[in-house]
């Protein structure tokens, strides 16, 4: 949890100034836009022929690579 005190003497905007800098520096800003929205859920189908998909590629590249092609994208 984060807490800031204003100091005695200190301006509004200066305190406002400090108080926004603190949260950036937090990483709850951050969080909070991460979490704004929710995904949608994927099924284990999908996630399974991606998986095989990007193996598939990484073996593909490692075969270029070995006989001394570069890859294209």
């Amino acid at each position: 949890m984060l807490e800031i005190r204003k100091k005695e003497g200190e301006s509004t905007g200066s305190f406002l100034y400090r108080f926004g800098k603190r949260v950036k520096q937090s990483g709850i800003l951050k969080e909070v836009k991460k979490r704004r929205f929710k995904g949608r859920a994927v099924n284990r189908r999908k996630v399974r022929l991606a998986a095989l998909y990007r193996q598939k590629k990484q073996q593909s590249i490692a075969r270029l690579k070995k006989y001394g092609f570069r890859p294209s994208k």
